[in-house]
Protein backbone atom coordinates (compact mmCIF):
# COMPACT_ATOMS: atom_id res chain seq x y z
CA UNK A 1 0.00 0.00 0.00
CA UNK A 2 1.65 3.38 -1.00
CA UNK A 3 0.64 6.81 0.66
CA UNK A 4 -1.96 7.57 -1.72
CA UNK A 5 -4.27 4.34 -1.53
CA UNK A 6 -5.09 4.36 2.11
CA UNK A 7 -8.31 4.15 2.81
CA UNK A 8 -10.47 6.52 4.39
CA UNK A 9 -10.40 5.58 8.37
CA UNK A 10 -10.35 7.13 11.44
CA UNK A 11 -6.96 7.28 11.67
CA UNK A 12 -5.80 8.43 8.03
CA UNK A 13 -8.58 11.25 8.55
CA UNK A 14 -6.95 14.72 7.34
CA UNK A 15 -9.17 16.61 10.34
CA UNK A 16 -9.40 15.39 14.07
CA UNK A 17 -12.88 16.18 13.89
CA UNK A 18 -13.19 13.30 11.70
CA UNK A 19 -10.46 11.37 13.38
CA UNK A 20 -9.62 11.36 16.59
CA UNK A 21 -12.52 13.26 17.82
CA UNK A 22 -15.23 11.61 15.58
CA UNK A 23 -17.25 10.11 18.37
CA UNK A 24 -17.68 13.90 19.46
CA UNK A 25 -18.57 15.06 16.43
CA UNK A 26 -20.98 12.70 15.24
CA UNK A 27 -24.37 14.89 15.60
CA UNK A 28 -23.11 17.30 13.05
CA UNK A 29 -22.36 15.11 10.78
CA UNK A 30 -26.46 15.08 9.75
CA UNK A 31 -26.11 18.88 9.00
CA UNK A 32 -22.68 19.99 8.01
CA UNK A 33 -21.09 16.82 5.62
CA UNK A 34 -21.27 16.48 2.53
CA UNK A 35 -24.26 13.74 2.85
CA UNK A 36 -26.07 16.06 4.91
CA UNK A 37 -25.67 19.31 1.99
CA UNK A 38 -26.93 17.00 -0.55
CA UNK A 39 -30.12 15.95 1.68
CA UNK A 40 -30.81 19.53 2.61
CA UNK A 41 -30.61 20.21 -1.33
CA UNK A 42 -33.12 17.21 -1.95
CA UNK A 43 -35.58 18.56 0.42
CA UNK A 44 -35.70 22.04 -0.51
CA UNK A 45 -35.92 21.10 -4.41
CA UNK A 46 -38.79 18.42 -3.42
CA UNK A 47 -40.66 21.32 -1.58
CA UNK A 48 -40.51 23.95 -4.07
CA UNK A 49 -42.13 21.21 -7.02
CA UNK A 50 -44.49 21.11 -4.05
CA UNK A 51 -45.03 24.47 -3.83
CA UNK A 52 -45.86 25.18 -7.24
CA UNK A 53 -48.20 22.66 -7.87
CA UNK A 54 -50.44 24.52 -5.51
CA UNK A 55 -49.97 27.27 -7.62
CA UNK A 56 -53.28 28.31 -9.65
CA UNK A 57 -51.73 29.90 -12.28
CA UNK A 58 -49.77 26.87 -12.76
CA UNK A 59 -52.23 24.95 -14.76
CA UNK A 60 -49.32 22.74 -16.24
CA UNK A 61 -48.84 21.14 -12.63
CA UNK A 62 -52.23 19.66 -11.44
CA UNK A 63 -52.67 19.57 -7.83
CA UNK A 64 -50.94 16.84 -6.21
CA UNK A 65 -52.73 14.27 -4.67
CA UNK A 66 -52.14 13.31 -1.16
CA UNK A 67 -50.09 10.12 -2.17
CA UNK A 68 -48.27 12.10 -4.38
CA UNK A 69 -47.17 14.90 -1.81
CA UNK A 70 -46.33 11.81 0.36
CA UNK A 71 -44.35 9.79 -1.86
CA UNK A 72 -42.12 13.05 -2.37
CA UNK A 73 -41.81 14.10 1.03
CA UNK A 74 -40.41 9.97 1.96
CA UNK A 75 -37.13 11.03 -0.81
CA UNK A 76 -36.14 13.18 1.66
CA UNK A 77 -37.04 11.57 4.87
CA UNK A 78 -35.60 8.05 3.75
CA UNK A 79 -32.62 10.08 1.88
CA UNK A 80 -29.32 7.85 3.44
CA UNK A 81 -26.03 7.93 2.51
CA UNK A 82 -26.26 5.01 -0.14
CA UNK A 83 -29.16 7.71 -1.86
CA UNK A 84 -26.48 10.33 -1.80
CA UNK A 85 -23.51 8.00 -3.72
CA UNK A 86 -26.61 7.65 -6.29
CA UNK A 87 -26.02 11.86 -6.45
CA UNK A 88 -22.37 11.60 -6.61
CA UNK A 89 -22.12 8.74 -9.25
CA UNK A 90 -24.67 11.29 -11.33
CA UNK A 91 -22.17 14.41 -10.27
CA UNK A 92 -19.26 12.53 -12.05
CA UNK A 93 -20.67 12.91 -15.32
CA UNK A 94 -22.51 16.63 -14.60
CA UNK A 95 -19.94 18.56 -12.95
CA UNK A 96 -21.85 20.47 -11.18
CA UNK A 97 -23.25 19.37 -7.34
CA UNK A 98 -26.80 21.22 -7.94
CA UNK A 99 -28.17 19.83 -11.47
CA UNK A 100 -27.39 16.09 -9.94
CA UNK A 101 -29.92 16.40 -7.50
CA UNK A 102 -31.85 17.88 -10.38
CA UNK A 103 -31.07 14.69 -12.13
CA UNK A 104 -31.19 12.14 -9.21
CA UNK A 105 -34.83 13.06 -8.46
CA UNK A 106 -36.42 12.80 -12.38
CA UNK A 107 -34.69 9.43 -11.97
CA UNK A 108 -36.44 8.86 -8.57
CA UNK A 109 -39.89 9.99 -9.78
CA UNK A 110 -39.74 7.80 -13.23
CA UNK A 111 -42.53 5.65 -13.66
CA UNK A 112 -45.01 7.76 -11.09
CA UNK A 113 -47.25 8.74 -13.67
CA UNK A 114 -48.68 11.98 -11.91
CA UNK A 115 -44.49 13.03 -10.97
CA UNK A 116 -43.54 12.18 -14.42
CA UNK A 117 -45.29 14.25 -16.50
CA UNK A 118 -44.51 17.43 -14.33
CA UNK A 119 -40.81 16.37 -14.41
CA UNK A 120 -39.35 19.58 -16.04
CA UNK A 121 -40.93 21.63 -13.06
CA UNK A 122 -37.62 20.35 -11.16
CA UNK A 123 -35.61 23.22 -10.19
CA UNK A 124 -37.81 25.23 -12.49
CA UNK A 125 -36.43 28.57 -12.76
CA UNK A 126 -33.76 28.22 -9.81
CA UNK A 127 -30.61 29.03 -9.80
CA UNK A 128 -28.07 26.59 -7.99
CA UNK A 129 -27.78 29.29 -5.42
CA UNK A 130 -31.42 29.37 -4.66
CA UNK A 131 -31.14 25.62 -3.66
CA UNK A 132 -27.87 26.16 -1.60
CA UNK A 133 -28.86 29.12 0.14
CA UNK A 134 -31.69 27.97 1.40
CA UNK A 135 -29.85 24.09 2.08
CA UNK A 136 -27.24 26.26 4.42
CA UNK A 137 -29.90 27.67 6.07
CA UNK A 138 -31.44 23.95 6.99
CA UNK A 139 -28.47 22.94 7.38
CA UNK A 140 -27.95 25.42 10.52
CA UNK A 141 -31.39 25.84 11.27
CA UNK A 142 -31.37 22.04 12.25
CA UNK A 143 -27.68 22.13 13.84
CA UNK A 144 -28.75 25.39 15.76
CA UNK A 145 -31.90 23.21 17.65
CA UNK A 146 -30.41 19.80 17.61
CA UNK A 147 -27.05 19.79 18.85
CA UNK A 148 -25.59 23.47 19.10
CA UNK A 149 -27.80 25.25 21.49
CA UNK A 150 -28.82 22.13 23.61
CA UNK A 151 -25.19 22.02 24.14
CA UNK A 152 -24.70 25.27 25.08
CA UNK A 153 -27.35 25.15 27.96
CA UNK A 154 -26.40 22.03 29.31
CA UNK A 155 -23.16 23.96 29.45
CA UNK A 156 -24.69 26.86 31.62
CA UNK A 157 -26.72 24.76 33.13
CA UNK A 158 -23.39 22.56 34.85
CA UNK A 159 -22.03 25.98 35.89
CA UNK A 160 -25.21 27.38 37.62
CA UNK A 161 -25.16 23.97 39.59
CA UNK A 162 -21.93 24.15 40.81
CA UNK A 163 -22.36 28.12 41.38
CA UNK A 164 -25.84 27.34 43.70
CA UNK A 165 -23.43 24.49 45.06
CA UNK A 166 -20.61 27.01 45.80
CA UNK A 167 -22.65 30.08 46.63
CA UNK A 168 -21.57 30.66 50.09
CA UNK A 169 -17.95 29.44 49.56
CA UNK A 170 -15.46 32.71 50.26
CA UNK A 171 -12.26 32.65 48.17
CA UNK A 172 -9.39 35.60 47.49
CA UNK A 173 -10.67 37.34 44.10
CA UNK A 174 -7.48 38.58 42.17
CA UNK A 175 -7.24 41.76 40.57
CA UNK A 176 -3.77 41.92 38.23
CA UNK A 177 -3.13 38.67 39.83
CA UNK A 178 -2.84 40.19 43.14
CA UNK A 179 -4.54 39.18 46.55
CA UNK A 180 -8.33 41.87 46.67
CA UNK A 181 -11.38 42.00 47.67
CA UNK A 182 -13.03 38.12 48.59
CA UNK A 183 -15.51 36.98 46.57
CA UNK A 184 -17.38 33.68 46.63
CA UNK A 185 -16.73 30.91 43.97
CA UNK A 186 -20.59 30.03 43.39
CA UNK A 187 -20.89 34.08 42.06
CA UNK A 188 -17.39 33.81 40.16
CA UNK A 189 -19.17 31.07 38.30
CA UNK A 190 -22.18 32.24 37.96
CA UNK A 191 -20.89 35.34 36.83
CA UNK A 192 -19.85 33.20 33.63
CA UNK A 193 -23.01 30.99 33.39
CA UNK A 194 -25.22 34.79 32.98
CA UNK A 195 -23.23 35.26 30.01
CA UNK A 196 -23.26 32.04 28.56
CA UNK A 197 -27.42 32.26 28.65
CA UNK A 198 -27.26 35.44 27.01
CA UNK A 199 -25.33 34.95 24.14
CA UNK A 200 -27.30 31.18 23.93
CA UNK A 201 -30.54 33.47 23.70
CA UNK A 202 -29.01 35.63 20.95
CA UNK A 203 -27.98 32.40 19.13
CA UNK A 204 -31.27 30.92 19.58
CA UNK A 205 -32.98 34.13 18.38
CA UNK A 206 -30.88 34.79 15.73
CA UNK A 207 -32.63 34.92 12.21
CA UNK A 208 -31.40 32.59 9.30
CA UNK A 209 -32.11 34.24 6.41
CA UNK A 210 -33.26 32.48 2.36
CA UNK A 211 -33.15 33.73 -1.01
CA UNK A 212 -35.33 32.59 -3.87
CA UNK A 213 -35.45 34.81 -6.61
CA UNK A 214 -33.22 33.66 -9.78
CA UNK A 215 -30.54 34.21 -10.92
CA UNK A 216 -29.57 38.02 -10.20
CA UNK A 217 -32.90 38.42 -7.49
CA UNK A 218 -35.46 39.60 -9.72
CA UNK A 219 -37.06 36.83 -10.67
CA UNK A 220 -36.10 37.23 -14.66
CA UNK A 221 -37.16 33.29 -15.41
CA UNK A 222 -40.35 33.42 -13.82
CA UNK A 223 -42.16 36.54 -15.08
CA UNK A 224 -41.08 34.98 -18.32
CA UNK A 225 -42.91 31.80 -17.59
CA UNK A 226 -45.66 33.24 -15.68
CA UNK A 227 -45.71 37.09 -15.85
CA UNK A 228 -49.18 37.02 -13.73
CA UNK A 229 -47.70 35.41 -10.60
CA UNK A 230 -46.94 37.56 -7.62
CA UNK A 231 -43.68 36.23 -7.89
CA UNK A 232 -42.38 38.10 -4.32
CA UNK A 233 -44.94 36.51 -2.22
CA UNK A 234 -44.89 33.21 -3.68
CA UNK A 235 -41.06 33.38 -2.69
CA UNK A 236 -41.79 34.65 0.71
CA UNK A 237 -44.06 31.98 1.47
CA UNK A 238 -41.75 29.36 0.36
CA UNK A 239 -38.97 30.27 2.15
CA UNK A 240 -40.98 30.58 5.51
CA UNK A 241 -42.30 27.15 4.95
CA UNK A 242 -39.21 26.17 5.26
CA UNK A 243 -38.18 27.59 8.36
CA UNK A 244 -36.03 30.68 7.15
CA UNK A 245 -36.91 34.22 6.90
CA UNK A 246 -37.55 35.32 3.68
CA UNK A 247 -34.75 37.37 2.11
CA UNK A 248 -36.33 39.81 -0.31
CA UNK A 249 -33.28 42.09 -1.77
CA UNK A 250 -30.46 40.06 -3.24
CA UNK A 251 -27.92 39.88 -6.20
CA UNK A 252 -27.59 35.94 -7.50
CA UNK A 253 -26.87 34.83 -3.79
CA UNK A 254 -28.18 35.53 -0.58
CA UNK A 255 -25.82 37.87 0.99
CA UNK A 256 -24.86 35.94 3.63
CA UNK A 257 -25.03 38.33 6.62
CA UNK A 258 -27.09 36.34 9.00
CA UNK A 259 -23.99 33.90 8.63
CA UNK A 260 -21.70 36.39 9.39
CA UNK A 261 -23.62 37.49 12.45
CA UNK A 262 -24.55 33.41 13.61
CA UNK A 263 -20.29 33.11 13.62
CA UNK A 264 -19.64 36.10 15.52
CA UNK A 265 -22.61 35.27 18.51
CA UNK A 266 -20.98 31.27 18.35
CA UNK A 267 -17.67 33.14 18.75
CA UNK A 268 -18.34 35.62 21.72
CA UNK A 269 -19.46 32.46 23.26
CA UNK A 270 -16.72 30.54 22.85
CA UNK A 271 -14.68 33.77 24.02
CA UNK A 272 -16.35 33.67 27.37
CA UNK A 273 -15.70 29.73 27.20
CA UNK A 274 -11.72 30.56 26.58
CA UNK A 275 -11.84 33.30 29.42
CA UNK A 276 -13.42 31.00 31.76
CA UNK A 277 -11.50 27.79 30.97
CA UNK A 278 -7.99 30.32 31.51
CA UNK A 279 -9.63 30.78 34.86
CA UNK A 280 -10.34 27.57 36.16
CA UNK A 281 -7.01 26.33 34.72
CA UNK A 282 -5.58 29.17 37.77
CA UNK A 283 -7.83 27.98 40.48
CA UNK A 284 -7.09 24.36 39.95
CA UNK A 285 -3.13 25.51 40.07
CA UNK A 286 -4.03 27.53 43.01
CA UNK A 287 -5.32 24.62 44.79
CA UNK A 288 -8.64 25.81 45.07
CA UNK A 289 -10.06 22.78 43.02
CA UNK A 290 -8.68 19.65 43.07
CA UNK A 291 -9.12 16.73 39.80
CA UNK A 292 -11.50 13.78 40.91
CA UNK A 293 -8.94 10.31 39.78
CA UNK A 294 -10.07 8.52 36.89
CA UNK A 295 -8.84 4.77 37.39
CA UNK A 296 -6.53 3.81 34.54
CA UNK A 297 -5.85 7.80 33.52
CA UNK A 298 -2.33 8.77 33.08
CA UNK A 299 -1.61 12.39 33.92
CA UNK A 300 2.28 12.00 32.91
CA UNK A 301 4.29 9.77 30.98
CA UNK A 302 7.17 10.20 33.60
CA UNK A 303 6.22 11.56 36.65
CA UNK A 304 2.62 9.66 38.37
CA UNK A 305 1.99 11.72 40.27
CA UNK A 306 0.31 14.06 37.97
CA UNK A 307 -3.34 14.91 37.41
CA UNK A 308 -3.68 17.67 35.13
CA UNK A 309 -5.72 19.79 33.93
CA UNK A 310 -6.34 18.64 30.71
CA UNK A 311 -9.98 19.23 29.55
CA UNK A 312 -9.48 22.59 30.13
CA UNK A 313 -6.38 22.67 27.82
CA UNK A 314 -7.93 20.57 25.51
CA UNK A 315 -11.17 23.12 25.36
CA UNK A 316 -8.29 26.25 25.38
CA UNK A 317 -7.56 25.07 22.10
CA UNK A 318 -10.22 23.91 20.23
CA UNK A 319 -11.58 27.24 21.46
CA UNK A 320 -8.60 28.87 19.54
CA UNK A 321 -9.50 26.73 16.35
CA UNK A 322 -13.13 27.31 16.60
CA UNK A 323 -12.85 31.18 16.17
CA UNK A 324 -10.16 31.28 13.56
CA UNK A 325 -12.63 29.80 11.18
CA UNK A 326 -15.87 30.91 12.85
CA UNK A 327 -13.65 34.66 12.15
CA UNK A 328 -12.69 34.00 8.62
CA UNK A 329 -16.40 32.95 7.99
CA UNK A 330 -17.61 36.24 9.58
CA UNK A 331 -15.36 38.01 7.61
CA UNK A 332 -15.09 36.33 4.01
CA UNK A 333 -19.42 35.42 3.18
CA UNK A 334 -20.53 38.90 2.96
CA UNK A 335 -18.33 39.55 0.05
CA UNK A 336 -18.88 38.51 -3.20
CA UNK A 337 -17.65 40.21 -6.40
CA UNK A 338 -20.54 41.96 -8.43
CA UNK A 339 -23.76 39.55 -8.38
CA UNK A 340 -21.61 36.50 -7.61
CA UNK A 341 -18.60 34.27 -7.10
CA UNK A 342 -17.88 30.98 -6.33
CA UNK A 343 -15.33 31.91 -3.77
CA UNK A 344 -17.92 31.26 -0.98
CA UNK A 345 -19.15 27.58 -2.05
CA UNK A 346 -15.98 25.85 -0.78
CA UNK A 347 -15.85 28.62 2.44
CA UNK A 348 -19.27 27.54 3.26
CA UNK A 349 -18.30 23.86 3.32
CA UNK A 350 -16.16 24.94 6.55
CA UNK A 351 -18.96 25.75 8.32
CA UNK A 352 -18.96 22.12 10.37
CA UNK A 353 -15.53 22.98 10.81
CA UNK A 354 -16.01 25.99 12.94
CA UNK A 355 -19.09 24.70 14.85
CA UNK A 356 -17.40 21.13 15.46
CA UNK A 357 -14.29 22.92 17.17
CA UNK A 358 -16.95 25.07 18.83
CA UNK A 359 -18.63 21.52 20.28
CA UNK A 360 -15.31 19.60 21.13
CA UNK A 361 -14.43 22.54 23.43
CA UNK A 362 -17.92 22.56 25.44
CA UNK A 363 -17.89 18.85 25.89
CA UNK A 364 -14.60 18.93 27.09
CA UNK A 365 -15.05 21.84 29.30
CA UNK A 366 -18.56 19.92 30.67
CA UNK A 367 -16.11 16.98 31.47
CA UNK A 368 -13.73 18.84 32.85
CA UNK A 369 -16.24 20.37 35.33
CA UNK A 370 -17.46 16.98 36.70
CA UNK A 371 -13.96 16.03 37.37
CA UNK A 372 -13.99 18.92 39.88
CA UNK A 373 -13.51 18.74 43.74
CA UNK A 374 -13.32 21.91 44.98
CA UNK A 375 -10.57 22.36 48.02
CA UNK A 376 -12.28 24.21 51.03
CA UNK A 377 -9.55 24.27 53.83
CA UNK A 378 -7.25 25.48 50.85
CA UNK A 379 -9.57 28.18 49.71
CA UNK A 380 -10.19 29.58 53.64
CA UNK A 381 -6.10 29.20 54.16
CA UNK A 382 -5.28 32.02 51.05
CA UNK A 383 -8.00 34.22 52.68
CA UNK A 384 -6.75 33.84 56.22
CA UNK A 385 -3.01 34.81 54.67
CA UNK A 386 -4.39 37.81 53.62
CA UNK A 387 -5.99 39.84 56.25
CA UNK A 388 -4.65 43.22 54.28
CA UNK A 389 -7.73 42.78 51.98
CA UNK A 390 -10.21 44.43 55.05
CA UNK A 391 -8.21 47.51 54.57
CA UNK A 392 -10.97 48.63 52.12
CA UNK A 393 -13.49 48.12 54.42
CA UNK A 394 -11.72 49.65 57.20
CA UNK A 395 -10.88 53.12 54.96
CA UNK A 396 -13.94 53.04 53.83
CA UNK A 397 -15.31 53.00 57.39
CA UNK A 398 -13.33 56.01 58.58
CA UNK A 399 -14.69 58.08 55.71
CA UNK A 400 -17.87 57.54 56.46
CA UNK A 401 -17.12 58.69 59.95
CA UNK A 402 -14.97 61.66 58.42
CA UNK A 403 -11.86 60.37 59.96
CA UNK A 404 -9.03 62.86 57.51
CA UNK A 405 -7.10 60.88 54.79
CA UNK A 406 -8.03 56.97 55.66
CA UNK A 407 -7.10 55.76 52.72
CA UNK A 408 -3.42 56.96 52.98
CA UNK A 409 -3.38 56.13 56.33
CA UNK A 410 -4.31 52.36 55.11
CA UNK A 411 -2.53 52.68 52.69
CA UNK A 412 1.33 53.91 54.88
CA UNK A 413 -0.35 50.84 56.64
CA UNK A 414 -0.76 47.49 54.51
CA UNK A 415 0.98 48.09 50.82
CA UNK A 416 4.10 45.82 50.28
CA UNK A 417 4.25 45.20 54.07
CA UNK A 418 4.20 41.90 55.28
CA UNK A 419 3.21 40.14 58.44
CA UNK A 420 0.00 42.34 58.04
CA UNK A 421 -2.72 39.88 60.52
CA UNK A 422 -5.55 39.24 62.68
CA UNK A 423 -3.77 41.31 65.60
CA UNK A 424 -2.60 43.84 63.62
CA UNK A 425 -4.94 44.71 61.73
CA UNK A 426 -7.28 45.11 65.25
CA UNK A 427 -5.04 47.17 66.96
CA UNK A 428 -4.92 49.74 64.35
CA UNK A 429 -8.99 49.73 64.46
CA UNK A 430 -9.15 49.84 67.97
CA UNK A 431 -6.99 52.83 67.34
CA UNK A 432 -9.76 54.55 65.53
CA UNK A 433 -11.75 57.63 66.67
CA UNK A 434 -14.75 55.88 65.03
CA UNK A 435 -18.45 55.02 67.30
CA UNK A 436 -17.93 51.45 69.26
CA UNK A 437 -20.39 49.56 67.11
CA UNK A 438 -18.38 50.67 63.81
CA UNK A 439 -15.57 49.48 65.82
CA UNK A 440 -17.23 45.89 66.39
CA UNK A 441 -18.40 45.32 63.37
CA UNK A 442 -15.04 46.22 61.93
CA UNK A 443 -13.21 43.73 64.57
CA UNK A 444 -16.09 40.42 64.20
CA UNK A 445 -14.80 40.87 60.16
CA UNK A 446 -12.65 38.37 58.83
CA UNK A 447 -11.56 37.75 55.29
CA UNK A 448 -13.80 35.25 54.77
CA UNK A 449 -16.47 37.05 55.62
CA UNK A 450 -16.36 39.91 53.65
CA UNK A 451 -17.84 39.21 50.62
CA UNK A 452 -20.70 41.70 50.18
CA UNK A 453 -23.77 40.48 48.31
CA UNK A 454 -22.06 37.64 46.25
CA UNK A 455 -23.57 34.55 48.37
CA UNK A 456 -27.03 36.51 48.08
CA UNK A 457 -26.68 37.44 43.92
CA UNK A 458 -25.91 33.77 43.12
CA UNK A 459 -29.22 32.65 44.72
CA UNK A 460 -31.30 35.46 43.30
CA UNK A 461 -33.55 34.00 40.76
CA UNK A 462 -31.75 34.64 37.36
CA UNK A 463 -33.51 35.96 34.27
Amino acid sequence: MTDSTIAPDALTALSPLDGRYQHKTAGLRPYFSEYGLIRARVTVEIEWLIHLSKQQQITEIPPFSKACTGYLRSLAAQFDVDEAKQVKVIERTTGHDVKAIEYYLKDKIKGHDELERVSEFIHFACTSEDINNLAYGLMLLGARQSVLIPAMKSLADALAELANEYARQPMLARTHGQPASPTTMGKELVNVCQRLNRITAQLAEQKLFGKFNGAVGNFNAHYAAYPDIDWPESAQSFVSSLGLTYQRFTTQIEPHDYMAEFCHILSRFNTVLLDFTRDIWGYIALGYFKQKIVKGEVGSSTMPHKVNPVDFENAEGNLGLANAVLGHLAEKLPISRWQRDLTDSTVLRNFGVGVGYSMLAMNATLKGLGKLDLDAAAMNHDLEQNWAVLAEPIQTVMRRYAIARPYEKLKSFTRGKQGINKESLHKFILSLDIPDRAKTALLEMTPASYIGNAAEAVRRKQP
